[in-house]
């Protein structure tokens, strides 16, 4: 099992739970958690989606063994979803969504607060955008949704430093809307969740819908953006070098690079 699905007053919680991973996604997860997301936005009984994690992350962004892999393996199979697919499901998902961090999130587990509606914290957590770090450009829009949301300078720290942002951080920059005690965080979530969930269906996809479709246009030309970006630094020197580094348990080491790398 990758996920633990569970419903509550029109609620869906969907809990990532590949704990001895720290969430991290690979392909089945990020398949599951697409599939999860399809059916919820199609189901007439789920009001809300509330997105946690297992264990002590909430999620590590996406597998680093599963990347080398990809770079490296040539008969490397990709999932039916896979991060492209997740994404599109959280670009087009109708429906509000509630994020509890309740522990480290890395990579898309800090992009995909761009996406959420509601985000909640755990003081203990943390977030990091590791992509400066891996040699690779950012992902999920959050060039430009990070900036809309927290403004251009927390955004192009986090963005471009590989840094660390912990909780009081993240408030700060708006980046999450309530921070909770860890023993508080899921039931304050869950509480906040509910009372949306009691709001006419229709009405809350209608709001939903409304703010969203001004900033498709530029998500998905951001999205065109990364991609691109991303393309070319993959398998790329610096990228080489940080998958080789973590495959062998070291630091990276980026200043013997050739020049513009």
């Amino acid at each position: 099992m990758t996920l633990q699905i569970s419903d509550d007053r029109r609620v869906r919680t969907i809990v990532l739970d590949r704990p001895e991973a720290l969430n991290a996604f690979d392909e089945a997860l990020y398949d599951a958690t697409a599939e999860a997301l399809l059916a919820a936005a199609e189901d007439p009984g789920v009001a809300v989606v509330l997105l946690t994690g297992a264990g002590r992350a909430f999620s590590a962004g996406t597998d680093l063994r599963e990347m080398h892999a990809r770079t490296t393996d040539p008969g490397f199979v990709p999932g039916k979803h896979g991060f492209v697919g997740l994404l599109d499901t959280l670009v087009d998902f109708p429906k509000p969504l509630v994020c509890a961090v309740n522990g480290i999130g890395l990579g898309i587990g800090a992009t995909i607060l761009g996406f959420a509606d509601l985000a909640f914290m755990a003081s203990t957590a943390r977030l990091k955008c590791p992509f400066t770090s891996l040699g690779v450009a950012p992902e999920a829009a959050s060039s430009y949704l990070l900036p809309r949301l927290v403004g251009r300078q927390d955004a192009a720290w986090m963005l471009m430093s590989s840094e660390w942002i912990d909780a009081t951080q993240a408030l700060e920059m708006g980046l999450v809307w309530r921070v909770c005690e860890p023993e508080d965080l899921l039931a304050e979530a869950t509480r906040h969740a509910a009372v949306l969930a009691a709001r006419p269906i229709s009405s809350l996809m209608a709001v939903k819908r409304t703010m969203s479709a001004p900033l498709r246009a530029e998500i998905d030309a951001a999205r065109v953006r990364e991609n691109a970006a991303f393309a070319e630094l993959m398998g790329g020197p610096a990228n080489f070098e940080a998958l080789s580094a973590f495959a062998e348990g070291r630091e990276p080491d980026f200043t013997g690079l050739p020049p513009g790398w």
